[in-house]
Order: C-alpha cells, then sequence, then structure tokens
C-alpha cells in the first residue's frame, strides 16, 4: 500500500465530488461513485457544461497514469467515503472499521484457508468495504454475491468493484426478501440492527416475532442459514445484546437445530461511540452430515487493536481453539 498514491486518489474523489456537489444535483457520496464512474471509464460521464467538464478532466487527469494496486483505491474510497458518511444523515450510512475488516479476514482465511476457492455472500454490503477487504487480502479465488437496498452504497459498491478489478454480483434488492442465487461456502454480513417493517416477508420465517415487527438481524441470520451449504460458516457482526432481548430466546433455540455456535469475540468498547452500539463478531457453522460442535465455544473480549502485544497473544489463543476444536492449524 503506497501512502502517497492513496493521497493523490483521495484528493481526486474529494475535489471531483465537492465539484459535482456545487455544480448539478448530486450529494457528496454520490459525486464520489460519479468520479469513480469517470475514472473507470477514462472521461466524463456527466452531463455538464463544457466548463464543468473541463474542471473534471483537469482531476482527472491528475491520477489516470497513477499505477496503484486494488489496496491502494480501497484504501482511498474508504477515507472519502468516511468523509462522507460523516455528513449524511441516514443511520445506515456507515462503515465496518478497517482494523475489524482485517480481522475478519484472518478468521474468514481460518475457516477457508485449506480451499483453493470459496463462494461468499453479503447480506448487507454498503459500499463494499468490508468484502473488499476481504477479497484483496486472499490469496485463494473469490466469487461473490452482495445485497444491498441503499441505492447510493450500491453504486459506491459497484464503483468500487470495477476499479479494484473485483468480480462480484451486486444485487439492489433487500436481502430479506427472496433469493435467486446458489448456495455459498460462508456468509460474511455486518449486520443492520433494528426492526424490519415488511411484515408479510417476515412472517415466513421462523424467526418472525410473535407480534409485532421483527428484528432484521435476526431474519438475516436466518437468510445467511438458509443460503449457506451444509457445513458452511457464517461470520457476522452483531449487536452485544443479541442474546439479550424479548427475542433471544427464540433465536437460541433455532441457532441449536441449525447451527453450531463457534466463536463470539466482543470488539473493543472504545471502538464505538456509545455501549449501545458496541458489537461482536460471532461465527457458526451450519450443522451438516460431517460437521460436530466444539466441545467449548470461543468466548472472549478483544483487546484494543492498538495494543500489539495483547492482540497477538489473543490470536495465540484463538489459533489454539481452532486447532484444538476444529483442528483448523
Amino acid at each position: 500500500m503506497n501512502d502517497m498514491i492513496i493521497e493523490q486518489l483521495y484528493s481526486y474523489f474529494d475535489k471531483s465530488a465537492q465539484h459535482l456537489t456545487e455544480k448539478s444535483s448530486f450529494t457528496y457520496l454520490e459525486g464520489i461513485a460519479e468520479a469513480g464512474e469517470n475514472l473507470f471509464q477514462n472521461q466524463i460521464v456527466q452531463e455538464l457544461s463544457d466548463e464543468d467538464k473541463f474542471e473534471l478532466q483537469r482531476l482527472l487527469k491528475g491520477v489516470n497514469e497513477l499505477v496503484y494496486n486494488s489496496e491502494d483505491m480501497r484504501k482511498a474510497l474508504q477515507l472519502v467515503i468516511l468523509k462522507g458518511m460523516k455528513g449524511a444523515v441516514q443511520p445506515h450510512h456507515s462503515m465496518t472499521p478497517e482494523a475489524v475488516s482485517l480481522f475478519i479476514h484472518y478468521l474468514f482465511n481460518k475457516l477457508l484457508g485449506g480451499k483453493k476457492q470459496a463462494s461468499i455472500l453479503d447480506l448487507a454490503t454498503g459500499s463494499g468495504n468490508l468484502l473488499y477487504t476481504v477479497i484483496n487480502h486472499s490469496k485463494i479465488q473469490i466469487n461473490a454475491h452482495a445485497f444491498e437496498v441503499d441505492e447510493t452504497l450500491l453504486k459506491l459498491a459497484y464503483v468500487g468493484a470495477n476499479l479494484q478489478k473485483n468480480e462480484v454480483s451486486l444485487f439492489h434488492q433487500d436481502s430479506v426478501e427472496p433469493l435467486s442465487i446458489p448456495k455459498v461456502d460462508i456468509v460474511i454480513t455486518d449486520l443492520p440492527i433494528g426492526y424490519y417493517p415488511k411484515d408479510d416477508i417476515a412472517k415466513t420465517y421462523s424467526l418472525r416475532a410473535e407480534e409485532g415487527h421483527s428484528y432484521i438481524h435476526h431474519l438475516m441470520i436466518e437468510q445467511g442459514l438458509k443460503h449457506v451449504k451444509e457445513g458452511g460458516y457464517l461470520l457476522f457482526l452483531v449487536p452485544n445484546f443479541l442474546f439479550e432481548n424479548d427475542q433471544s430466546k427464540s433465536l437460541h433455540d433455532y441457532l441449536k437445530k441449525q447451527a453450531h455456535i463457534l466463536a463470539l469475540l466482543q470488539l473493543p468498547q472504545s471502538m464505538f461511540s456509545s455501549e449501545q452500539f458496541a458489537k461482536s463478531i460471532f461465527i457458526i457453522q451450519k450443522i451438516g452430515e460431517k460437521t460436530t460442535s466444539p466441545r467449548q465455544a470461543l468466548l472472549a473480549e478483544l483487546p484494543s487493536f492498538s495494543k500489539q502485544e495483547a492482540l497477538a497473544d489473543m490470536v495465540q489463543r484463538i489459533n489454539k481453539w481452532f486447532a484444538e476444536e476444529l483442528g483448523i492449524i
């Protein structure tokens, strides 16, 4: 990863997005996606005056000969999208922290490291940053399916995939609705938290609420289990209160029938603005003919990602658990 190149790419996206925001009806986040499309096509694709196009062409010329890799591009996009999200009012406009995405890749690699290729499903991909972190750092061939209901975030994910040369099937769809995709090896999703408004769809789920709206994060866990192969893994970012609410008993009973609970790793509290937003990494395996439950699930509180020594000790402990409980080295 080259910091100078990341800075130049960031500057290009930022200035282009600001220009498009001022000269057209695009929001800043939409402007980033449009700037990405211009870079991918190597031309200005928006309908603008010659004067406004000239400024965008000047900015484009400054970066179109840069030699960058997928991670340079992902990092630049991540930084500029984070800037845009600070000004966005939608609560779902948030991004999985970088250190968490990299840690999820480490866990992904542990679970699927022996394979030469793997298929992934992301049920709420957002701008694609978590998914692309996993893909960019993986040495195996990946076939990915990703769903996102927000049009702006999906466009950012689409542009990001093109510029990072990642082959991803992106769907502009609410992923709680029926999905027409093949079963995958692993599901990786930073779950949205809250109530799901479509009761007619929710009623087709085992984890629907007895009355009122169902929890979207419960429904997505069930949807993930429907679409992963037998023996496949699911790696979710979940709220810390997942098993402490009015519907948690039905979730626990459902999981006992459908999956092996492998691990619950609580992320450092310092990563979150308040306790109510704190999350954990939840790893489960779909029950299959050759699967068995670990004798003991891995339950741990992760240290701050900035405390290198403590984190190295934790990784050693996790590696030991994988070797002893799952036979994964």
